[in-house]
C-alpha cells in the first residue's frame, strides 16, 4: 500500500477523466509499472496558508532506489529529516534527489543527500560529474518516469510514480496547492502552463504539488 501523511485527504485514485482527454492516447504518459511506494515527508505551504514558504517534499521508492522529491524550503531541516527516520532512512539512504525546477524554495535542501544523484529538467548529476540528457521520458525505474512540463518555469519536470493505487503525479509548482493559483503570477507562459497541467491530469490519480497538500484532481482543478 501507498504510504500517506495524515493530512492526504485522497485515499483511492480518481476513476473519473475530470477532463476532456480525447486529443491524445489515455494514460500515455503514465509508467509502466505499478510498484512504487510513496511518503510525503512534510506539506507546504505559501502566502494565506502559512507563516512563509516551505516546499512539499516527498520521499518515493522503488526497488532500490530513494528518491526526495523537491528538498525545498522548510522551517528547519527536522521537517524533512525527522519523518525520514521515521521510515528507518538516514541522508546517505538517498540514491536519487528529483527537482521539478531551479526556484530555491524547491530546491534549498538537496544538499541534505551527499550521495545521492540530482535530477533536473537535462542533466543527472553524481558528485563531481553530471550526464547530459533530456529529462522527457527518462525511467528512474519502470514505476518512476520523468516528464517535461514547462509552464511555472521553463525548466520544470514532474515525477510519475505508477502505485498500486493508481498514478501519482509530483508536479512542482506546476499547482501551488489544490486551488492553483489558476493564473500563477510567476509564470512566463500562461498557455504552455495550462498545456503541461492538461498533460499531468491526463496521467494522474493523485497530484502532490509544490507548496500544499497531495488532491484528487476533479472538475474544479484549475487549468
Amino acid at each position: 500500500m501507498t504510504t500517506r501523511t495524515p493530512d492526504t485527504t485522497a485515499a483511492t485514485p480518481n476513476t473519473a477523466a475530470p477532463h476532456d482527454t480525447t486529443a491524445a492516447p489515455a494514460r500515455a504518459d503514465a509508467p509502466r509499472g505499478r510498484s512504487a511506494r510513496f511518503t510525503v515527508l512534510t506539506t507546504g505551504y505559501v502566502g494565506s496558508t502559512g507563516p512563509g514558504v516551505a516546499a512539499t517534499v516527498s520521499y518515493v521508492t522503488d526497488g532500490d532506489r530513494h528518491v526526495i522529491f523537491d528538498p525545498g524550503m522548510v522551517p528547519g531541516v527536522g521537517a524533512i529529516l525527522d519523518p525520514l527516520a521515521a521510515l528507518g532512512l538516514g541522508p546517505d539512504d538517498i540514491t536519487d534527489v528529483v527537482l521539478s525546477h531551479h526556484h530555491p524554495d524547491n530546491t534549498l535542501n538537496a544538499g541534505l543527500f551527499r550521495r545521492a544523484r540530482v535530477h533536473d529538467h537535462g542533466v543527472e548529476y553524481d558528485g563531481d560529474g553530471w550526464t547530459n540528457r533530456d529529462a522527457e521520458g527518462h525511467e528512474l525505474t519502470p514505476s518512476l518516469r520523468l516528464i517535461r512540463t514547462p509552464g511555472h518555469s521553463a525548466e520544470d519536470i514532474t515525477l510519475l510514480a505508477g502505485t498500486d493505487e493508481g498514478v501519482v503525479a509530483f508536479a512542482g509548482d506546476l499547482w501551488w496547492h489544490a486551488a492553483g493559483p489558476a493564473d500563477d503570477p510567476v509564470a512566463p507562459d500562461r498557455a504552455l502552463l495550462r498545456a503541461s497541467r492538461l498533460r499531468v491530469l491526463d496521467a494522474a490519480d493523485l497530484v502532490v504539488p509544490g507548496h500544499g497538500a497531495p488532491f484528487v484532481p476533479d472538475a474544479s482543478t484549475p487549468l
